[in-house]
């Protein structure tokens, strides 16, 4: 069965709730014992009360969702049910549960803590540990676009990946609230976990298999008393997971297509086929604008730091009026003493530092990235209101060269803030809703909205994302601390930082660009919604070695290629910029706004993948091997639209000879 047909399955399922077909009545949850069994699609989940062990029956056999709980959950009261739902408690614990059938035929467990359970000095509670069912083949977790990893593989499983041993915080450490297991050739289980903040996956090495195991933390100060778990069974696709947590967010209202963002803000629509750069030096004047175009390059997306030397309104003009989205950068977490502020973004007016300072549980302020000043509250931002406009007087003032997009630094990357102060306390639940909130301020000021590697929790308030596309491994963070070789902060016009090639250690690059262990989760789930590329920092051109497969991932998942320009580097690279941006637009104007439907390898090895958008809107089949595959050369893609008579090639190696 493939990705496409379980779409369709899942639609489908929406019709009946624990249901044997659409309009038949509502099949009861049975309880027999310590037995609780729920309708689901494809079978029957039971779980066990005594230890929380969840199994499914299905047509092909018993399956294990979960293991009994890591931490003991305590002696279960009696089970008592209403119409599709069971509900128990843990008196010992103080944890009460209730299972349901959920709306598209998923099993919904949800705990609550209770009493001194959910107090200052909160309980925790390992479950679902998952990957222990024998026929285990492969795991997905949602690491950036997404990663589906053997759970045998001997890389994976030893020190070198940098993952065995790891605690992922669901909110912030993976891009949406996801992981799933493949289970033998057809079949496989989706875990959802709608209550990410204070949820943690980790992943251990159990006789060389990958399992892993959820955490979460109850504590009422934190607003973290409820934890849910949503299961489905899949038909085993490696983005199974993803489809079904697309499906999920259209269920509850929370996702909202690039369709709909270009309807309320027409200029979104120039995010269709464009790739994306930073600017530097002289490429912020007008007549770069002129000659990027004179390349062939209709659609970019331009952006600048926020520095002494901003793109002025003729700059600005200049760009928009050749096609091109404008943005400037900006921050609004980080605050420094306006005496000795080393970042324009940290400098604020009056007595916001140190007054807004994130405050942790000593009442000392929380220092800020690489320890500058200090992370500032958003509900201190908020309180000032409305004598204060220090958001929107900040946004005027960096837009007013008529800047048509933004991009705000870190609010959508998902770390999320505890602030013990009393003049502005705050829970993390609390600081996600009022970075929502200040996202949706900007996007209805009309402008184009992107935020750092965005969590799936901001879909609706962006229209893109720097850095979701990467599956980050720990070791890059190592790499980025050696300046010698990765580059540092000069010269001004061209920082080594962004400029300088560097070559990532080999188990980093393996971790992170190994297209064996790729997979487009987040496009799975948002590919229409949001337009997601890699880091920033990240650029095309930083990575030498990964260029090949970088561009491939690029076409296959259709996502936009991210860049750093100054007027020489546009002469070194220019042209290979241009022809990589002219293979892709008319793909990405033409599918940007479908689901990714189906994403399939064709081979054994998986080093030939295919992706499918809409409704065979587009076709892409990308050749990771050395070797050809039914016509296609390694190294290579091919992309057909719909009405193609022939496939469309891009052989990236070949561009310019520069690529490899």
């Amino acid at each position: 069965m493939s990705c496409l047909a379980l779409a369709s399955t899942t639609l489908a399922s929406t019709t009946h709730s624990g249901t044997t077909g659409s309009g038949d009545a509502p099949r009861p949850v049975l309880v027999g014992g310590h037995r609780v069994e729920v309708p689901v699609s494809g079978g029957t989940a039971t779980v066990d009360t005594t230890s929380l062990r969840v199994t499914a029956r299905t047509g092909q056999g018993t399956v294990v969702l979960s293991a009994p709980a890591a931490t003991a959950p305590g002696k279960p009261g009696s089970v008592t049910t209403s119409p599709g739902t069971a509900r128990w408690s843990y008196p010992d614990t103080g944890l009460d549960v209730t299972a349901r059938a959920g709306g598209t035929g998923r099993l919904v467990l949800s705990v609550t803590a209770t009493g001194k359970a959910a107090g200052e000095s909160a309980r925790t509670l390992s479950w679902p540990v998952t990957g222990t069912d024998r026929r285990a083949t492969a795991v997905q977790l949602s690491r950036g676009e997404g990663l589906s990893l053997p759970v045998a593989d001997r890389f994976w499983n030893s020190s070198r990946a940098d993952l065995v041993g790891t605690d992922m915080a669901m909110e912030s450490d993976l891009s949406m609230p996801l992981w799933g297991y493949t289970l033998g050739d057809r079949q496989g289980v989706s875990y959802l976990v709608p209550s990410d903040i204070g949820t943690s996956l980790r992943v251990t090495s159990d006789a060389g298999k990958l399992r892993t195991a959820a955490t979460h933390r109850f504590s009422r100060a934190d607003g973290t008393t409820r934890y849910t778990v949503a299961f489905s069974l899949t038909d085993g696709s490696p983005v199974a997971a993803a489809h079904d947590y697309r499906a999920w967010l259209g269920e509850h209202g929370q996702l909202k297509s690039l369709r709909e963002k270009i309807r309320e803000t027409p200029a979104t629509r120039k995010l269709l086929g464009a790739f994306h750069a930073y600017l530097w030096g002289d490429a912020r004047k007008a007549d770069f604008m002129g000659r990027l175009r004179g390349l062939g390059v209709d659609r970019m997306w331009l952006g600048y730091d926020a520095d002494d030397r901003p793109m002025d309104a003729t700059a600005t003009a200049a760009a928009k009026k050749v096609g091109y989205l404008v943005g400037p950068y900006d921050s609004f977490a980080n605050g420094q003493d306006p005496a000795t502020s080393d970042a324009p973004t940290s400098t604020w007016p009056g007595t916001v530092y140190p007054d807004f300072c994130v405050r942790d549980a000593d009442g000392k302020p929380v220092p800020g990235f690489h320890d500058r000043g200090c992370y500032l509250s958003s509900e201190a931002f908020e309180k000032a209101e409305p004598r204060h406009h220090y958001l929107a007087d900040r946004t005027r003032e960096m837009t007013k060269a008529g800047a048509d997009s933004y991009f705000l630094d870190v609010d959508a990357a998902g770390e999320l803030f505890r602030d013990h102060s009393a003049a502005h306390p705050l829970t993390k639940a609390e600081d996600r809703a009022n970075r929502l909130a200040r996202m949706t301020r900007l996007s209805d000021r009309g402008l184009v909205l992107g935020s750092e590697s965005a969590g799936a929790w901001a879909n609706r308030d962006l229209a893109f994302d720097h850095g979701s596309g990467t599956p980050v491994a720990g070791g890059l963070w190592t790499a980025q601390r050696d300046k010698e070789t990765w580059g540092g902060y000069a010269p001004a016009d061209a920082p080594g930082v962004f400029f300088k090639p560097a070559e990532l250690p080999a188990d980093v690059a393996k971790a992170m660009y190994d297209p064996v262990y790729r997979v487009p989760l987040y496009e799975a789930a948002l590919h229409d919604s949001v337009v997601n590329t890699e880091r920033w920092e990240l650029s095309y051109d930083k990575l030498p070695r990964q260029k090949t497969d970088r561009a491939l991932l690029g076409m296959l998942y259709n996502t936009p290629l991210n860049f750093v320009l100054t007027g020489d580097s546009l002469e070194k690279s220019g042209r290979e910029l241009a022809t990589l941006q002219k293979y892709f637009a008319p793909l990405h104007k033409a599918a940007g706004t479908e689901p990714l439907a189906d994403f399939r390898a064709l081979t054994a090895d998986r080093t030939v993948q295919r992706t499918v958008f809409g409704d065979g809107t587009l076709t892409v089949t990308a050749n990771f091997g050395s070797t050809p595959h039914k016509g296609l050369p390694g190294g290579c893609v091919d992309a057909t639209l719909r009405d193609d008579t022939a496939p469309r090639r891009l052989c990236p190696a070949t561009v310019n000879g520069t690529a490899g």
